[in-house]
């Protein structure tokens, strides 16, 4: 009986972290634009997009504030959720972040670049 609660709690967070994922598409994005124009771009791993020129502040204030704003949403979600799976924080948290991430990830492979 008690495995039966576990299996229903444990396809809610995945359900959850799933449809959650859908939007995550748009900070992913985001914070993959910000790290290949200047951090990594910086180190030489990536080149910076040519138009460009626009500088960090249009990242502090739109960008920073959404990805904020979504790790946020997902950790408010997944709080309570954490709780009713009753397993370990170190399975609980990678898995839901996977899963979130699955998305975009799925976007990644479908159309590259």
């Amino acid at each position: 009986m008690a495995t039966e609660g576990l299996r229903r709690w444990w396809a809610a967070a995945l359900g959850a972290n799933l449809l959650l994922g859908v939007p995550c598409i748009v900070p992913v994005w985001l914070f993959w634009y910000f790290l290949s124009n200047w951090p990594l771009a910086d180190l030489g791993m990536t080149q910076r997009e040519p138009t460009e020129n626009d500088g960090m502040l249009p990242w502090m204030l739109f960008g920073g504030p959404i990805v904020l704003g979504s790790l946020l949403l997902w950790w408010l979600i997944n709080f309570p959720l954490r709780r009713r799976v009753r397993t370990r924080s170190r399975v609980y948290w990678p898995v839901s972040a996977l899963t979130a991430l699955a998305p975009s990830i799925t976007l990644m492979i479908a159309l590259p670049a």
